[in-house]
């Protein structure tokens, strides 16, 4: 039965346990699906991507560097690719093309094809398909090390962005040469000429420009367009006093929001660089954020082990809570729009959910214990009473 409703589940996340749990807010109910049938945790899940056929399929990259394609429609997984080069584990999945791209912690951003079954480390080059530039499209780039995101461009699939601990922004045309076609600037020396670090932990693209978003570690949100002369932030502000971990563009595409390691959210204007406002209720590190395209609802998971859904247009609260047992690395929202219109699928007959079946058997054990214990009781009592009598003198009365 879970496999035939996961087509219906609105949000998809990956585990510290390896398990990718989706999770049907209409329905509340959320169901485990592994490839192996054991959850492990050296198959850990470390990003999500969609895959070619829209959300019919799920790309799982896992930490034993392993990318698994999981059928949103038969609610099964219909294979996996070993993906060796570079060390650590993914920090960005894409497709576009029937191309895979991979980026690690080492700095390896790899492009592998479908119909390529070489899995060596020795960097190869294949033809461009559409003839974009003057050289072969590459397969193997080395971004620098200290890797954090590698986030895809919606809008030029065959452009990603890169950055890390020490690692400056970088934009790459994967169709174009190896060196990359923007490289941010670090940004001058702090008012004790001193340098500032460089920790970005998080990119997007804004749509209908060229401008990138960043979130570093040092709580700063930065703007940076490659279309002006200048190669540092446009735009900068900070939120906070932790270190930021997740970041979303909301549905208008002027602001975003930002999630730091105390579980705290906040909704940053593009534009300005103010405040818009802030979202309550996390209690731990935030690992993953997304926007639905189109309703104003925020997902967002972490190490609480809690999936929340809020509305981030006034009023803004808390929609959905679910608690999924384990620690939540990243997540996937469906962009559907027609979330309720679920049909009703029609329950085989004798056969209860799993969930019903245990808390029938606890509360029959709980019975059978009281039960027990009622029993055992009144024969204490009868037995109190007994001997009260025998002790009772014959003709005594009672005080």
């Amino acid at each position: 039965m879970a496999a035939a409703a996961a087509r219906w589940n609105h949000v998809w996340v990956g585990t510290e346990t390896g398990i990718l749990k989706g999770v049907n807010l209409q329905r509340k109910q959320a169901a485990n699906f592994t490839a192996g049938g054991q959850p492990r945790r050296e198959e850990a899940v470390s990003a999500l991507c969609w895959g070619t056929g829209g959300e019919t399929q799920i790309l799982v990259g896992c930490a034993d560097r392993t990318v698994k394609h999981f059928s949103t429609e038969d609610g099964i997984f219909q294979g996996q690719r070993h993906c060796p080069g570079g060390e650590g584990i993914f920090r960005g999945l894409a497709q576009t093309d029937g191309t895979l791209i991979t980026c690690v912690d080492s700095g390896i951003l790899r492009v592998w094809h479908d119909n390529d079954k070489n899995t060596s480390s020795d960097p190869v080059r294949l033809p461009c398909p559409d003839g974009w530039g003057r050289r072969a499209g590459l397969l193997e780039l080395r971004v620098g090390p200290g890797v954090c995101r590698m986030r895809q461009d919606p809008a030029h699939p065959h452009v990603v962005a890169t950055g890390g601990k020490e690692n400056a922004l970088k934009m790459w045309d994967l169709q174009g040469s190896e060196e990359p076609v923007f490289r941010a600037k670090n940004v001058r020396n702090d008012w004790l000429d001193l340098r500032v670090p460089i920790w970005d932990q998080d990119i997007q693209f804004l749509p209908g420009s060229q401008k990138l978003v960043t979130c570093t570690g040092y709580h700063q949100v930065r703007v940076y367009d490659p279309a002006s002369p200048q190669r540092r932030p446009v735009l900068e502000t900070t939120y906070g006093e932790y270190p930021l971990t997740a970041m979303t563009l909301t549905p208008g595409g002027n602001s975003v929001i930002v999630g730091n390691t105390h579980g705290q959210l906040a909704e940053i204007d593009l534009r300005q660089g103010r405040l818009l406002g802030c979202l309550k209720g996390l209690a731990g590190s935030v690992r993953g954020l997304q926007c639905h395209p189109s309703k104003p609802l925020l997902a967002s998971c972490g190490l609480d082990r809690v999936l929340r859904i809020h509305r981030i247009q006034n009023p803004r609260g808390l929609e959905h809570k679910v608690y999924l047992k384990s620690q939540l690395n990243c997540l996937l929202l469906s962009g559907r729009d027609n979330w309720e219109d679920e049909p009703q699928e029609p329950q085989e007959p004798n056969k209860v959910p799993l969930e019903d079946t245990e808390t029938d058997e606890l509360w029959a054990s709980l019975e059978a214990a009281a039960k027990r214990k009622l029993s055992d009781l009144e024969q204490t009592q009868g037995a109190l009473q007994t001997r009260r009598r025998k002790k009772k003198r014959p003709g005594s009365t009672s005080p």
